[in-house]
């Protein structure tokens, strides 16, 4: 955002996908991007679907995380300042900050928003001073790689000088690398980031591959850019085929430089397995107050915009899972130098059995996105599933499996995430597909191992 008081009007593709694939030095120990998706501590998938909350111009409020989280939020985009256009929130605030999201079971997306609209607005921080900020309250997030992502800096670049985004990027994830810093690094588009230019788009590849770590999320922010569902569809899916991950950062219902699609927004987050966190919780003044979810910090007097955020179809409470770092941790195995003696007579489950639904969630022209859950009739370790397609049905990408064809035949098999399965637990996976003439649900076989 502009600022908490006016909203903003907010190399060609070379890197392999096995190259994404490779796992960062973190994984074991917080999030981290596998298969261009993002990945908690747990091994479990994340898909983010909260709220911003502005912290940093209201700093008393903070039992609007628990409040966030009772509205049924599993993250926060968290507005910070480094002291350039606002007052600095220090280590000690920031810890706090952690803190109240770990209470609360809500992952926690750090952002220092003083960069908001660099080049074009005279008082903005460059993407160099928010790296300074955070080596200087490094101690703050130091250990906590599993509850919280970096979000470098807001909207890095107006409509003016953002040509040098992604060099200037990458020379501020070198230097958090440099650091020390193993979280998942968050950067924002240009262009008050709403990326028109399609500058972080044809550059994310490059920029993915500066990291070190291949730890990088991208973001972008949706306002009135994206007011048809088939742009909304696009940039996205831009990223979902080229196996780059991506999050919906901020978007609203309205805006001063156009009229949103919030409800394809949403729709296509969910299609695609893409986070989003709507803006903001309170506190906008200025003209934009329409884009309060709550009146004044209130969380049992909703908008009409919150009701639709939280509430709504493709939203918060209806799709939101809560990160698997805080679902807790399993039994201890036992001690391995006394393994205990099977009961010979209920021989250990060797998990042999899965059943397989394909629900087609949306279509237009000749395309589709189609979601499949794989449920386990007993534990499992592995997963297959296939299919034949009729006449005229493709799969152009696909996320959360792996996924295969040749000619009319799919196969689908699990991912490292989502292999081990105990006996009724699901998971899903989807695709993009084309298709000529009708687009029939085929007949589904799942192996498991």
């Amino acid at each position: 955002m502009r600022t908490r008081l006016a909203l903003a009007a907010s190399a060609v593709f070379t890197l392999v996908l096995s190259l994404l694939a490779i796992q960062p030095a973190s994984a074991e120990t917080g999030f981290h991007i596998q298969n261009g998706r993002l990945v908690d501590a747990s091994g479990k998938a994340f898909v983010m679907r909260g709220v911003n909350h502005p912290h940093s111009w209201f700093t008393g409020e903070t039992e609007s995380f628990g409040e966030i989280a009772s509205l049924g939020a599993n993250a926060v985009r968290v507005v910070l300042s480094n002291g350039v256009r606002w007052t600095r929130n220090d280590a000690a605030d920031v810890a706090g900050v952690i803190s109240e999201c770990k209470e609360h079971r809500l992952i926690c997306v750090l952002e220092v928003h003083d960069t908001t609209g660099y080049g074009e607005e005279s008082a903005a921080s460059s993407l160099d001073q928010a790296v300074d900020y955070w080596i200087d309250i490094q101690s703050a997030l130091e250990g906590q790689e599993a509850y919280t992502i970096l979000n470098i800096g807001n909207e890095p670049y107006g409509n003016q000088g953002y040509e040098s985004w992604a060099a200037d990027t990458s020379a501020a994830i070198e230097r958090l690398r440099a650091a020390g810093y193993e979280h998942t690094l968050m950067v924002d588009a240009p262009n008050w980031g709403q990326d028109w230019t399609n500058t972080m788009r044809d550059n994310a590849a490059q920029v993915f591959e500066s990291d070190p770590d291949r730890n990088v999320l991208f973001d972008i922010h949706m306002y009135g850019v994206y007011e048809q569902a088939s742009r909304i569809q696009d940039y996205l899916g831009y990223y979902v085929d080229n196996g780059l991950p991506i999050v919906v950062g901020e978007f609203g219902h309205d805006h001063s430089d156009g009229n949103p699609d919030e409800d394809a927004i949403m729709a296509t987050a969910e299609q695609l397995g893409v986070g989003y966190l709507g803006w903001s919780y309170s506190g906008n003044s200025g003209g934009v107050d329409y884009l309060d979810l709550t009146n004044d910090f209130d969380p049992s007097s909703l908008t009409s915009w919150g009701e639709r955020l939280f509430n709504g179809p493709d939203g918060i409470v209806a799709t939101a899972e809560t990160a698997g770092v805080y679902d807790g941790g399993t039994e201890p195995d036992p001690d391995p130098t006394e393994p205990p003696d099977p009961d010979p007579t209920e021989p250990p489950t060797t998990g042999d059995g899965c059943t397989a639904d394909y629900t087609v969630q949306n279509e237009w022209g000749s395309g589709f996105v189609a979601q499949v859950t794989v449920t386990a009739q007993e534990g499992v370790d592995g997963w297959e599933v296939t299919w034949t397609y009729a006449d005229g049905q493709s799969v152009s990408s696909a996320w959360n499996a792996e996924v295969s064809s040749s000619g009319s035949q799919v196969t689908a098999t699990n991912v490292a995430y989502n292999g081990t399965l105990s006996a009724g637990q699901s998971t899903s996976f989807g695709l993009q597909g084309t298709y000529s003439g009708t687009n029939p649900v085929p007949e589904l076989t799942c192996s498991a191992s």
